[in-house]
């Protein structure tokens, strides 16, 4: 498939997870347990065709044929697992979820840094986001479980690194893509946390699912721009 059909592919799928995912809460809602199964039965079909999307469109814009293409490719990899595991509710699997994403965010980091990176960039870029992540880690860690703080911690962590990183690769040559996608993913992530931690609630889904997959999709093209 050419690139805009894997594109339009995942926002197919993506807007039938969505529609699903309201199904779902609206069942759950109303106590209908019976609608809420067949409703998350639709979104374990499609969220994973979703995420193959842009796996797919890596791998179309050459993404093994460069080592920070490659890179990019492990962090859609293991950010496709994540979804996976996210699907579930149950703690073990969203802990599972967590850790998928934190290595496709580790995968990124390396990516940028195997690019190469104008460390001013990065070091304006961390310090902009430090209070961010000061603010995040207060209002999340009072809500999160025990078990919990210490990779909430490294997750917000790792997701700052990211989002630095890309900004200094910018200030080296790489794409926009590269910053606009990992900024994407970091908003994403954050709309995450208010629906485990804080409240659930489609408004989380609505904001946060478009956001998740534009990241990606952005990441996944900016692979074709990498020098071989």
């Amino acid at each position: 498939m050419t690139a805009p059909a894997l594109i339009a592919a995942c926002a197919l799928c993506l807007a039938v997870v969505l529609f699903w995912e309201r199904r779902e809460l609206a069942a759950l809602a109303a106590e209908d347990e019976a609608q809420a199964a067949a409703a998350r039965r639709w979104i374990h079909v499609f969220k994973p065709l979703a995420s193959l999307a842009f796996l797919a469109l890596a791998l179309t814009g050459g993404a093994l044929g460069t080592v920070p293409g490659a890179a990019i490719f492990a962090g859609l990899f293991f950010s496709f697992l994540g979804d996976v595991f996210l699907m579930s509710r149950a703690k073990r699997w969203f802990t599972l979820g967590l850790f998928a994403f934190l290595l496709g965010h580790v995968a990124y980091v390396v990516a940028f840094a195997l690019h190469g990176m104008a460390l001013a960039w990065a070091g304006v870029a961390l310090a902009a986001l430090l209070p961010v992540a000061a603010l995040v880690l207060r209002w999340l860690l009072g809500r999160a479980d025990a078990s919990l703080k210490g990779p909430v911690i490294a997750y917000v962590v790792v997701i700052s690194a990211m989002v630095a990183t890309a900004a200094g690769a910018l200030g080296l040559g790489a794409h926009p893509l590269v910053l606009a996608g990992a900024i994407a993913f970091y908003l994403s992530d954050l709309t995450v946390a208010r629906d485990r931690f804080v409240t659930r609630g489609f408004e989380n889904r609505i904001v946060g699912l478009p956001l998740y997959y534009t990241g990606q999709v952005l990441l996944a093209l900016s692979v074709a721009t990498f020098a071989p």
